[in-house]
């Protein structure tokens, strides 16, 4: 160790020890600066004027489309103030008050404060947002619409002076300057760019899912180790290929025959989104309050956008594999799950798993009945589906929550049942399986909850 020492120290290795001193210096320097500095805005320097009432009406449809208020408010409360708890992998995280109060919501935000927020995912201060607020998405926002989402947040949605919640990460997860290099690796560095290969319509709805639509935030499945989506455009094989969030399962929405959208077509991607149902299924779970408070206050032009662009995207499944076909034959007799499901579940969705279409969603052929992750079956059986609500209308068919009624067993039977009859081909759900949602979750409210924008 000594002569070690003596080696290190010597005069001919200090030269050398100081170049490496000073290298590590100025590497340290340069990471600090990095991480500290305030990330340029393109729109630093513009101001918008507070009398541009086209501009604001333009910024409330942006807000509907990317459905801001779904995470920044809670039902009953003032629009905007935040306070919704959203379950991650790191913690729970708070949704932030958003609303021009200048005190404890973005009322002091620049338009380039705003759009680094939005966009870049850095706050006023110059701290990190969590990428829970999907910015990686919001990146490919166009400049101009940025500006009409600020010109709406800032003169049309009323003030809440509601102090933001701390959020319940532990310590050193809740450390935020390595999201710098996070959003170095992760997010687009500019704004979506038309693929000339493709028609208008089709880089209409490419802009609309990529960016403001932020669909890939729950319908991209993400790295374990970094938690970034796997991919952020079509050319990526996973983008949009179905991932498990929040204890559901946001299915594919590429053009895989069973569960994606393959037997789907434009139009029925359409109704979907317009009306929330349609001859496949019904919008249930997060989906459901996406309708409610975002897709069916779109354009239908922007809606047959999506669809189109939705439609090309290619299936992630093998040559050859064996498509669901009804068989009402192949349902299973006499299994523990059949008489439950005669008594629960038979009236609404019918005994041969048809449903009522386009009010009650089949179970005969239906994604959640056919893909391998079960937690989208299992949380609804449990919990129910927050109620539909089309223009300001709530449905009459909610489904239910069997929470009380039905224990682990008995549901693991039936969702058993149903993943094996009438030409569904998929694994058995294990007791054990209900159990763990039915801690992890909770019953979907029953009342009628209509969030106002402003």
């Amino acid at each position: 160790m000594k002569k070690i020492f003596e080696i290190l120290f010597s005069r001919k290795a200090l030269p050398y020890l100081l170049a490496f001193f000073t290298t590590a210096l100025t590497c340290l320097i340069g990471v600090v600066w990095f991480v500290c500095r305030l990330p340029a805005s393109p729109l630093d320097e513009i101001n918008v004027s507070s009398s541009e009432s086209k501009l604001t009406t333009r910024g409330e449809y942006l807000a509907r489309l990317g459905d801001c208020g779904a995470c920044h408010s809670i039902g009953g409360k003032q629009p905007y103030a935040g306070g919704l708890k959203m379950v991650t992998p790191l913690g729970a995280i708070y949704s932030t008050n958003i609303t021009p109060d200048p005190e404890l919501g973005i009322g002091m935000y620049s338009l380039g404060d705003f759009d680094r927020a939005v966009r870049q995912g850095v706050g006023h201060d110059g701290h990190r947002l969590y990428p829970a607020m999907p910015y990686p998405s919001y990146a490919k926002m166009s400049d101009e619409d940025i500006k009409a989402l600020y010109a709406f947040f800032r003169d049309d949605v009323k003030p809440a002076h509601v102090t933001n919640k701390e959020n319940e990460i532990p310590f050193l997860l809740n450390i935020r300057w390595p999201l710098a290099f996070w959003n170095l690796l992760f997010v687009p560095h500019h704004p979506y760019t038309e693929k000339k290969e493709h028609d208008v319509q089709w880089n209409r709805g490419a802009y609309l899912i990529e960016g403001a639509g932020h669909c890939g935030a729950c319908h991209t499945p993400r790295s374990a180790l970094a938690m970034n989506e796997k991919g952020l455009d079509d050319s990526h094989k996973s983008f949009l290929s179905g991932a498990l969030i929040d204890n559901w399962y946001a299915p594919s929405l590429r053009n895989e025959s069973d569960t994606g959208l393959g037997r789907w077509s434009e139009n029925d991607i359409f109704q979907f989104l317009k009306e929330g149902r349609n001859t496949y299924g019904v919008v249930f779970g997060s989906m459901a309050e996406v309708y409610n408070n975002s897709t069916q206050f779109m354009t239908d032009e922007d809606l047959h956008a999506m669809a189109h662009y939705l439609k090309s995207l290619p299936a992630n499944e093998k040559t050859g594999e064996k498509k669901w076909e009804y068989q009402a034959e192949t349902t299973s007799p006499h299994s523990k799950g059949e008489k439950l499901y005669a008594q629960k579940c038979g009236t609404c969705h019918g005994q041969d798993g048809k449903g009522r279409t386009p009010w009650i969603a089949p179970l005969a052929g239906s994604a959640s009945s056919l893909i391998p992750e079960k937690a989208s079956a299992i949380n609804i059986t449990l919990n129910g589906s927050p109620r539909v609500i089309t223009n300001a209308v709530p449905d009459a068919y909610r489904m239910p929550s069997f929470r009380k009624q039905l224990t682990d067993e008995e549901i693991a039977n039936i969702l058993s049942y149903i993943r094996s009859s009438w030409g569904n081909e998929a694994s058995e759900v294990k007791t054990s399986e209900v159990a763990k949602l039915r801690q992890e979750t909770h019953s979907a409210s029953p009342s009628v909850t209509i969030l106002q924008i402003k």
